[in-house]
C-alpha cells in the first residue's frame, strides 16, 4: 500500500488537471474496492475544495482506520483440547509455507503444536512440510500420496490429543474456489474434524496473495460460502504496493486479517497491526 500512495500522490502533484472519476479509478486499482473508492472520493468531495487541495491520503487512511479492527483478535485457543486450525486458499499463495511460519510462530510462543498435512495430492507439499517439521521438531501427520485428506486431519487430532499438543495445523490442498467438487471435500474435511470436536475446527484461514487484488475478494467471498472463514493471511506484504484488499475483505465480508508474510524467511511472518498498516500507508 506505502508504494500505492507514494504513486498516488506524484500523479496528482504531477498532473495539471486531475478528475474525480480518475481518483476514484486510482483507489480502486490500489484494490481498496469499489465501495470504498466511492466513500473517500465523496467525502472529498464534499469537503468542496479542488482535488489538488485535498489531503488524499488523510481521508484515505482515515476510512481505513474505521474499517480495520483496532486489535487483532487471538487465535480462539483452547484450554483442555487441541485448538484445531485449518489452512485453506487456492494454488500458489504460499499455503503450506504460511502453514509452517504459523507452526513456527506458535511454537516460539511456547505453545505444543502438530502439523497434519493434508495437501495429499502433491507430494512436494507433504515433503515440504516435513522438511519444516524436522527443522522446528514438531510432529507430522502425512499419509500416503492421494489419500483421504480428511482422515489424515482426523488422525492429526488423535495425534494431538494424545500428546497433548496445544493446536493442529492442517495443510489442505490448494484448490480453485470455482471447482465444485473441490470445496465440497473441503468441506467434508470441516465436517470430520468436527466428529472429534464439535467445536473444531476453531479457525479457518484462509492464505490469499496481497498482490492479487480483486482475484483475492473473489476467493475469500468463494471459500466463506464453502466454510466460514476466521480470518485471512496475506501473504507477500513486502513492499509490492499492494494490500488494499485486505481492507476490501474485510468491509465486504467482516474477515479479519489475523498474519501477514512479509517474504520468503521464516522469520518473515507476523501478527498483522492495523495501526501500523495504516501508518505505513505512506
Amino acid at each position: 500500500m506505502a508504494g500505492f500512495f507514494k504513486n498516488l500522490i506524484n500523479f496528482i502533484t504531477n498532473k495539471a488537471d486531475v478528475d474525480w472519476d480518475e481518483l476514484e479509478a486510482m483507489l480502486i486499482a490500489g484494490d481498496l474496492g469499489p465501495k470504498l473508492a466511492l466513500q473517500i472520493v465523496d467525502d472529498l468531495r464534499d469537503q468542496g475544495r479542488k482535488l489538488k487541495d485535498c489531503d488524499i491520503v488523510a481521508v484515505a487512511k482515515e476510512h481505513i482506520r474505521k474499517i480495520l479492527p483496532a486489535q487483532t483478535r487471538p487465535l480462539a485457543i483452547q484450554t483442555d483440547k487441541p485448538t484445531v486450525l485449518l489452512m485453506v486458499g487456492v494454488n500458489g499463495v504460499g499455503k503450506t509455507t504460511s502453514t509452517a511460519k504459523l507452526a513456527r510462530h506458535l511454537h516460539l510462543a511456547g505453545h505444543a503444536v502438530t502439523l497434519a498435512a493434508a495437501d495429499t495430492f502433491r507430494a512436494a507439499a507433504v515433503e515440504q512440510l516435513e522438511v519444516w517439521s524436522q527443522r522446528l521438531n514438531i510432529p507430522l501427520v502425512k499419509a500416503p500420496q492421494n489419500a483421504d485428506p480428511a482422515s489424515v486431519c482426523f488422525e492429526g487430532y488423535e495425534r494431538a490429543a494424545k500428546t497433548g499438543a496445544g493446536f493442529l495445523i492442517c495443510d489442505t490442498a490448494g484448490r480453485l474456489h470455482t471447482k465444485h467438487n473441490l470445496m465440497e471435500e473441503l468441506k467434508k474435511i470441516h465436517r470430520v474434524v468436527g466428529r472429534k470436536d464439535p467445536t473444531s475446527p476453531h479457525e479457518v484461514l484462509l492464505v490469499v496473495d496481497a498482490t492479487t487484488g480483486s482475484n483475492a475478494l473473489n476467493q475469500a467471498r468463494e471459500f466463506h460460502k464453502a466454510i466460514p472463514l476466521t480470518g485471512i493471511i496475506a501473504t507477500k506484504l513486502d513492499g509490492s504496493g499492494k494490500g488494499g484488499v485486505i481492507v476490501a475483505i474485510q468491509q465486504e465480508l467482516g474477515i479479519p486479517t489475523r498474519f501477514i508474510g512479509l517474504g520468503e524467511k521464516a522469520e518473515d511472518f507476523q501478527v498483522f497491526d492495523s495501526k501500523k498498516f495504516v501508518d505505513e500507508l505512506l
